[in-house]
């Protein structure tokens, strides 16, 4: 019998603030970093995962991933992972931990943390990718995966294992066409806020070089900024070409429909984020008001409860799921049915560190298992920090190729670990060395060391 002997979890941040990568009108410093989590077996194996963050709090996100160790040390591996619908419950309804906030936040990550490493374990020892682990199962199989409590008003048993029996017919042929062409992606590189817009537009204009059929612009700092930014990517780009739109939460209902009533004459794609992302309401609102422009959210969406109020609603016209901001990839496949259900198209979020290499599989279950052939799915790619992972994403004509190698994708280099590792790797040992910076480094080690993960302890250089 093998079990599980350890839940390890690592801050591992990178210095994207220096450059602005990742900035937007909300978020205009991210440093991309990730809780990074192995669970390790005592056969040798190990399962990987991570929850993205953008720098301070990842050491919040570490200690809650360690909290779970309880649920899996010492118990039976090939118990838990032929029941992987079972763990996700008993993580979820853990009721002192649940108290922290019902199926959202840190504590819902973590869970998601431990449930995607487990899952990746399973398809690594299976020796198949994620989504080909997931799309072989039959559809009662992936159904029993699903918690389906507070979804029944919209979404009942029968009518999931309906789409997902119809998910079925013609899914061998499916696998053969996404191997051969993959799942289109659209690209964010060029548009981060705090870039110029000579860079702006030599992004553009290597973006389309590079085969992506979509770009995304972020706006929302500025009113005047924004149609300068998005007249000269429309300009660049020409009449009719996807110029997809993110304002991070920006606005308020009023002044996200006096914004992009303004910014429409440009012809946006879709508004992403134009509003605070659990108020369905206010995305109903700002639909009915802006339509034809589409609504985009999700990547902040904290549970399937959410998505399913938001579809009920009419809130969204694309959904955006994202790897790790929900309870992993069960709670995932929930959503997946969820829009199924009501015909909007899942356009995964992605980016980060690491979320690429992550949610690409969740696309692809979709496209394969779920709702099939769809001309709407896009998978959004950002061209920064694929070079830290084992198996990064592969990008071909401006579209995302199926990953083949087994896992779910999360796994990082060693050498990058540790020389990111906050806050004594080589890289933060260097930079720490303001008052404010040490009290964060402090207060990363004092998280680590009540929590039990790796982040080593204090050396004699601070």
């Amino acid at each position: 019998m093998s079990t599980f002997t350890a839940l390890d979890v690592q801050d591992v941040r990178f210095p994207t603030s220096r450059s602005l990568d990742g900035s937007d009108a909300m978020n205009p410093d991210p440093d991309y970093s990730a809780a990074y989590l192995t669970v390790r077996t005592d056969a040798g194996d190990a399962g990987t995962a991570l929850v993205f963050t953008i720098g301070r709090g990842n050491d919040v996100q570490s200690a809650a991933i360690a909290a779970l160790a309880p649920h899996l040390l010492d118990r039976d591996v090939e118990e838990v992972l032929a029941d992987l619908g079972g763990i996700y419950r008993e993580l979820s309804y853990d009721s002192q931990l649940r108290w922290l906030g019902p199926e959202k936040g840190v504590m819902t990550m973590a869970i998601g943390a431990v449930v995607n490493a487990l899952w990746d374990l399973r398809a690594r020892r299976e020796g198949r990718p994620l989504w080909l682990t997931l799309a072989s199962l039959s559809p009662e199989e992936l159904l029993d995966l699903v918690d389906l409590r507070y979804l029944e008003d919209a979404l009942t048993r029968e009518e999931a294992l309906g789409i997902l029996r119809r998910g079925a017919e013609g899914k061998q042929q499916r696998i053969a066409a996404l191997r051969e062409t993959g799942v289109p992606a659209y690209t964010t590189t060029p548009g981060w806020l705090g870039y110029s817009d000579e860079k702006l537009v030599r992004l553009l204009r290597e973006a389309r070089e590079d085969g992506f059929e979509m770009v995304k612009l972020k706006v929302g700092a500025d009113a005047a900024d924004d149609e300068r930014r998005l007249r000269i990517a429309r300009e660049e780009m020409g009449p009719g070409f996807p110029i997809a739109i993110d304002a991070n939460q920006r606005w308020g209902t009023a002044e996200a429909i006096e914004a992009i009533r303004a910014l429409a004459p440009h012809d946006p794609y879709w508004v992403e984020e134009p509003t605070y992302p659990d108020d369905i309401l206010a995305h109903a609102a700002i639909r009915e008001a802006v339509t034809p422009v589409r609504i985009a959210t999700g990547e902040q969406g904290a549970n399937r409860v959410l998505f399913k109020q938001l579809l009920q609603a009419g809130g969204i016209d694309v959904l955006q799921a994202d790897a790790t901001r929900v309870a992993g990839i069960n709670e995932n496949l929930a959503i997946l049915l969820l829009a199924a259900k009501f015909d909007v198209p899942v356009c995964p979020h992605a980016g980060g560190v690491g979320l690429c290499e992550m949610v690409q599989h969740v696309a692809f279950l979709d496209a394969v298992a779920i709702a099939g052939d769809d001309e709407r799915r896009r998978i959004e790619f950002v061209d920064h920090l694929h070079e830290h992972f084992e198996v990064p994403v592969r990008i071909e004509n401006g579209a995302y190729m199926a990953p083949e190698e087994p896992g779910n994708g999360a796994r990082m280099l060693d050498a990058s670990i540790q020389d990111h590792l906050f806050p004594d790797g080589p890289f933060w040992a260097a930079e720490l060395v303001t008052p404010w910076a040490a009290s964060q480094a402090g207060s990363a080690r004092a998280g680590a060391e009540q929590s039990g993960s790796t982040i080593p302890a204090p050396t004699a250089a601070h």
